[in-house]
């Protein structure tokens, strides 16, 4: 199974809305870990959010990863965090795997430049602290963002984008 990400958050040590803002833990140890690592954890008690760990060790930086568009699927089933974690499989039991060919999941650039539309940068969604950063950025002409900013309609179907390799 592949798809294209299309929204994400960036997460960092300096601000308030990390989990590795105030302390390391046993909970968050991953955060701190090796660059391109997993970082998976459970929110609500209900919720598996997948992050990749990004920067550098002993730093706590991470991408989140809110959704993925999946060719020949509802646009919805990898829409949020918890469902693009459903639909690939990944829990708890993930954290801190590398990513990687070996271990079935990696990222490989597979989008030609012409083909990148506009990108919509905003502020992060569903935290409490923090939510000023222009952290979030979504690919505006994908039916698949999880929530799109005020006045930012879903584009119709004809007019939605999808990769070449899609195609």
């Amino acid at each position: 199974m592949s798809g294209v990400i299309v929204e994400t958050e960036a997460y960092s040590q300096e601000e308030a809305s990390c989990h590795g803002f105030s302390s390391r833990t046993k909970r968050n140890e991953t955060l701190f870990g090796e660059p391109g690592n997993f970082y998976i954890y459970l929110s609500y008690g209900i919720y598996n959010c997948v992050n990749i760990v990004t920067g550098k060790s002993n730093w706590a930086n991470g991408v989140l990863l809110r959704s993925i568009a999946i060719k020949d699927e509802d646009e919805r089933i990898a829409s949020g965090p918890g469902l693009l974690a459903k639909r690939f499989g990944l829990n708890r039991n993930h954290d801190n795997l590398p990513i990687s060919i070996e271990n079935g999941f990696w990222i490989a650039k597979g989008v030609n430049s012409k083909h990148m539309l506009d990108i919509v940068q905003t502020t992060r969604i569903g935290i409490s602290q923090a939510k000023d950063l222009r952290w979030r950025w979504y690919l505006q002409n994908s039916r698949s963002i999880s929530k799109r900013v005020k006045g930012d309609k879903t584009p119709s179907k004809n007019k939605c984008w999808y990769p070449a390799s899609f195609e």
